[in-house]
């Protein structure tokens, strides 16, 4: 059993219980139909493959497609999706396929917003950690469907020195001689600074990539110029969608926010039974 399908079966033994008490009242059992998804609000989709499951897991016999492709816009009133099977199995997977359906859609949706405010220039759009336990790997898919791109997926798969780090180390130059000496070997090492000298020092001692954490649009412009090309400059730190196009002309290379997750609201899907 992989991590979603575990996932799952938490959301549906939350939900369910020992029971879906009004469906099993009021349904017979082995009463089949199905139930189409109507956006109702302009979206960009993602979480196809979590509801898919979620209603495979509530009984095998249910199926699910999808008309529209993940990462595509979805206008309001729009049915692109369709399950089918035992009705008892849909009505009683309906809210918790809604739940992962609405959550990875508004985020898609929303990064997607934030994309479109840096396209054209060559400011790349990154997710952070900032995500909700346990969906991490669904929620920065819905990244990626909504266009970002993904920072690293946890401590394990990146160096990121932070400034806790640098206060228990005493120095950049240490903690990046450290890192180097102890990373895999293709492993970017990245070091958030919070001033231009801080990120001079970052680039002389050999940072791939330097985060200039919480500065304003001139200091992030005077960092990038005196950084001039010896590492990637990513920007984090105080960033809202209004003012992306300002750092857009920073000629910094990235931009993160843990906004595009943490902030992002569920979009309105309904799960409408329909006659054969």
């Amino acid at each position: 059993m992989d991590a979603l399908d575990r996932l799952i079966d938490l959301a549906l033994a939350e939900d369910i219980g020992p029971g879906d008490l009004t469906t099993e009242a009021l349904i017979p059992d082995g009463a089949m139909g199905a139930a189409e998804f109507l956006c109702k609000e302009r979206m960009v989709l993602a979480g196809i493959e979590a509801a898919i499951r979620t209603f495979r897991a509530v009984d095998p016999r249910c199926s699910a497609s999808f008309f529209v492709e993940e990462g595509r816009v979805i206008e309001a009133g729009t049915v692109f999706g369709r399950a089918e099977g035992p009705v008892r199995a849909l009505l009683t997977g309906e809210r918790t396929a809604l739940n992962f359906l609405q959550r990875l859609c508004g985020i898609a949706t929303n990064t997607r917003r934030w994309v479109d405010a840096v396209a054209g220039s060559r400011l790349q759009l990154l997710d952070t950690r900032k995500t909700t336990p346990g969906f991490r790997a669904l929620e920065k898919a819905a990244v990626r469907a909504g266009g970002g791109r993904n920072h690293r997926f946890a401590l394990y798969d990146g160096v990121l020195i932070k400034d806790n780090h640098l206060a228990a180390v005493g120095s950049i130059e240490t903690a990046i001689a450290r890192a180097r000496g102890r990373a895999p070997l293709l492993t970017k090492i990245e070091v958030e600074v919070v001033d231009v000298a801080g990120a001079d020092r970052a680039a002389a001692a050999g940072a791939d990539v330097i985060l200039l954490d919480n500065m304003d649009d001139a200091t992030i412009t005077e960092a990038v110029r005196v950084i001039a090309g010896r590492a990637l400059v990513e920007i984090s730190g105080g960033i809202s969608l209004e003012r992306l196009p300002k750092l857009a002309a920073t000629g910094a290379d990235f931009v993160s926010a843990g906004a595009v997750t943490h902030q992002a609201r569920s979009v309105d899907i309904s799960f409408n039974l329909v006659g054969e």
